[in-house]
């Protein structure tokens, strides 16, 4: 079993104390949104299955596509698109142009502009520069099988989508590509233009 508190602080405090791999977190991501929407206080605005604080700010042309909390603090830039269950927890912001598709977002993270991040846990205090993104689906494969390193072990994800997992205080350079599957321990640097493949 992945730890995740481990990769990111107070994972646990968010989600419970899960006794499913994170995969499956982000398969079931919708119905834990519907949950926690439910039981949202006065200050944020529900409608729909979409929820947003009262201190966030959304830009112009932004697509929310149910379901979506989108926590106190955050921004999101003109031409943003938010689908298939989104939590941004708070102090997040997305950049013009991104799109963020049944991932969650820790606080004081950023993504910067042109991003995709796809079926993803990020942690704490992520940097993507313009233009990185989380790949969520193995395209060029005959099997598109997605699995996992992670401590020495190799772990079958048993899913044919799946992103990333980003630990506190990572960055990610511009255009990089984090291959789907990939775990980052906490303070992952990853240069402008890598490519990370964990497992080949």
């Amino acid at each position: 079993m992945i730890e995740m508190n481990e990769l990111i602080e107070g994972f646990s405090d968010l989600f419970g104390k899960q006794k499913m791999q994170p995969w499956e977190i982000i398969n079931k991501i919708s119905s834990i949104l519907d949950n926690k929407i439910s039981s949202l206080s006065d200050e944020y605005n529900i409608d729909n299955g979409i929820a947003i604080h009262k201190t966030a700010v959304i830009e112009s042309n932004v697509i929310l596509k149910p379901p979506v909390i989108i926590g106190p603090k955050c921004f999101i830039g003109a031409n943003a698109y938010v689908r298939g269950g989104v939590w941004l927890t708070d102090h997040v912001t997305i950049g013009t142009g991104c799109e963020i598709k049944s991932s969650a977002i820790f606080p004081n993270s950023a993504i910067a502009h042109f991003n995709f991040i796809g079926d993803s846990i990020i942690g704490r205090d992520i940097n993507f520069e313009a233009g990185s993104i989380t790949a969520n689906h193995y395209n060029e494969r005959k099997d598109k099988s997605i699995f996992v390193s992670y401590n020495g072990q190799i772990i079958e994800a048993k899913t044919q989508k799946f992103g990333a997992i980003v630990g506190d205080h990572s960055k990610i350079g511009a255009n990089a590509v984090l291959s789907p599957g990939t775990i980052l321990s906490k303070g992952t640097i990853v240069k402008r233009l890598e490519l990370i493949e964990q497992v080949v």
